[in-house]
This record gives structure tokens, C-alpha cells and sequence, in this order.
């Protein structure tokens, strides 16, 4: 119906406008869900239109999770193949990466020139000027463009190869869910095309870099350190379904860097933030020594669903595990390059 059409055109924007937007971040919960879920849109029709049009605002956390939401619902009954469980939905990455954001205080304005995103100000704003929740195209989100026809999304014209990917994505839900292959292989086909689609939006999103010189050195190198990493992921097609995106995000620091933090060693901050700063770190600063090799052998050992499956369970150890050692990381992909 009309309705799904425009929510479809909505979550392709949203999925654009949120650039910086990977699976890997640290998450606050409640009740299970991600911070906040209860006060989120169930239904299309709980959202902000004018003149019968939709307008969600991406600028506004709740708006955007509400987003994050619907497009779970939509797509769940084509992802049964995934697992067991009720959150499955790779989708589910987006919405708790986001959720640490917030909580975190790295959505709010960091240039200090407003209260956005500030707990004592306007807490639901999601601030133009932070790295971390740059829009590229720097508008809200508006699916009034995008209601009638795919050329109404010129708007998006920057974005053309992210939004053929996350068309790509969206098209094969359906023949994906109905096809004779294995669980297994059908679940490694959607995430692959999906992490496709992700790093596309990526690429797309290199203007978004200027917003760091707002941050510490610190922040900086974790923030650089973050977007590497969704290389490793994507590689891996990484399965960001709740539990397993928990797992992963639940390690990132629970504030933004500041001049002079330098892991293991901040006070403020977890075992367990430290130890994944320090890993965030050391995979960066391995593959720029190795001239940006570590990624590509990484990429090239990810080549079939065997060895993308040890892939998961390799950055699983690596992220989470503080006497897991980086040696065999190093030996794996070295093992894996040479099997491929």
C-alpha cells in the first residue's frame, strides 16, 4: 500500500542522512530494548505529518529511533531465517549504536554555541554540528520528495551509489526469504548486501569529517578508530542483531574522549572500556603501519561463508576478550589469505 511505499522511501533517506551510522557502539538499555524504545513510533501513522505527507525530523533522537523501529517491523517477516528470537533484524545495530550516542553525550552540540543534545537542555536534539550524528546532506530528513517517484529523490543525487545499494538490500528481502537455499547461506546473502549498503553510505559521508575539529585529538582517533573498524564488520558480514550488537557496543566509553585520556589507564571509564580503546587502537595502528594491508587481507581472507563465520568469531575474542592475543589475529588472516 501507500503507506508502505512511503515508509520504504523514508527509511532509504533516513538510512542516508544517518552517514556515520555503523554497528559498532556501546549501548544503554532499558528494559531490554534500546534507551528510550517505549516513547518510539509503533505505527506509521504516529509520526509527524503535514498535509498528508510524512516528516519525520532526523534531528530529533526520538524521531530518528521511531525510524529505526518501523523499518525493523517492516522487514522482520522476511528475515525469519535469521535466528530464534524476536530481534534478529540486523537493524537492531542502528538503533542501539544510536541509543549509546545519545546516552553517551555525543549527539549533543560539542561546539558548546547551543543546548542541543544537552541533558539540561534540549535533551531529543540531535546536534548538525557532531561528528558522530552528521548529516551529510544537512536537512531533515522530508519524504516529501519521495512519495511519487524514485526521481524525486534528486535531492539524494550525492548519495546515487548508497541509495542503489540500500534499493538492492530492500529488493531482495523477499526472494531471499523464499529461496531453497540454507538458512546459513540465505542469512550470509541479506547481511552482505546490507553491509554493502552500509559502507556505501559511508563513503558518501566523508564531508562529515570536518566536524571532528570540534573534538579532543582523543575523541579523534576513536572516532577514526570506530569507522575503521566497520571495515572488520562488513568483511565479516557481521550480524548485528541485538544480542550480538550488546556485546559489542556495551564496551565503548561512556562519555566523549578528552585531552589526556589514554587507555588502559582512564580512571573514569570501565576495564572494559579501556580494553576496547586499546584494542580500537591497536588495529589501527597495525594497519597503518602495514600501509593499510591488514584491512585489505582482511577482506580478501573474508571469502566465503566459512571463513566469515571464523571471522565473527575472531573479532568477537578480539573486542571482548582482554587475554585473547593479537597474535593470533595477525596469524589467522595470514592463514585465511592464503586458504582463499
Amino acid at each position: 500500500g501507500s503507506e508502505t511505499i512511503m515508509l520504504r522511501f523514508a527509511a532509504l533517506g533516513l538510512l542516508l542522512a544517518s552517514a556515520v551510522t555503523l554497528s559498532s557502539s556501546a549501548v544503554v538499555l532499558e528494559n531490554g530494548l534500546p534507551n528510550l524504545w517505549s516513547q518510539t513510533a509503533s505505527q506509521v501513522t504516529e509520526l509527524p505529518t503535514q498535509d498528508g505527507i510524512l516528516t519525520p525530523n532526523a534531528w530529533n533522537y526520538l524521531n530518528r529511533q521511531s525510524l529505526y523501529r518501523l523499518m525493523i517491523a517492516g522487514t522482520d517477516p522476511y528475515l525469519t531465517y535469521m535466528g530464534t528470537t524476536q530481534t534478529e533484524n540486523p537493524f537492531w545495530g542502528l538503533a542501539l549504536q544510536l541509543g549509546w550516542m545519545q546516552t553517551s553525550g555525543r549527539l549533543a552540540d560539542p561546539s558548546g554555541s547551543t543546548t542541543c543534545g544537552l541533558q539540561t537542555g534540549d535533551a531529543m536534539c540531535i546536534s548538525p554540528e557532531s561528528f558522530w550524528g552528521c548529516k551529510c546532506n544537512k536537512r531533515n530528513l522530508n519524504t516529501k520528495h519521495s512519495q511519487k517517484s524514485l526521481g524525486g529523490l534528486s535531492p539524494y543525487k550525492i548519495y546515487s551509489d548508497a541509495m542503489t545499494k540500500w534499493d538492492a538490500f530492500f529488493q531482495a528481502l523477499k526472494p531471499t526469504s523464499e529461496s531453497t537455499l540454507p538458512d546459513n547461506e540465505k542469512k550470509d546473502s541479506i547481511l552482505g548486501l546490507y553491509w554493502t549498503a552500509q559502507m556505501a553510505t559511508t563513503y558518501s559521508s566523508s564531508t562529515c569529517s570536518v566536524k571532528k575539529s570540534h573534538y579532543s585529538a582523543e575523541e579523534q582517533s576513536f572516532a577514526d578508530s570506530w569507522l575503521d573498524s566497520a571495515e572488520y564488520v562488513a568483511a565479516a558480514h557481521f550480524h548485528s542483531n541485538l544480542e550480538k550488537s550488546v556485546l559489542f557496543l556495551n564496551p565503548l566509553p561512556s562519555r566523549i574522549l578528552r585531552a589526556g585520556d589514554a587507555s588502559p589507564n582512564i580512571a573514569d571509564l570501565t576495564e572494559e572500556e579501556n580494553y576496547s580503546l586499546t584494542i580500537f587502537s591497536w588495529m589501527k595502528n597495525i594497519n597503518t603501519i602495514l600501509g593499510g594491508s591488514m584491512v585489505r587481507m582482511w577482506k580478501g581472507a573474508m571469502c566465503s561463508v566459512t571463513t566469515r563465520e571464523k571471522g565473527k568469531e575472531l573479532l568477537e575474542q578480539l573486542l571482548t576478550n582482554p587475554s585473547f592475543p593479537t597474535t593470533t589475529f595477525l596469524s589467522f588472516i595470514t592463514e585465511m589469505t592464503t586458504a582463499c
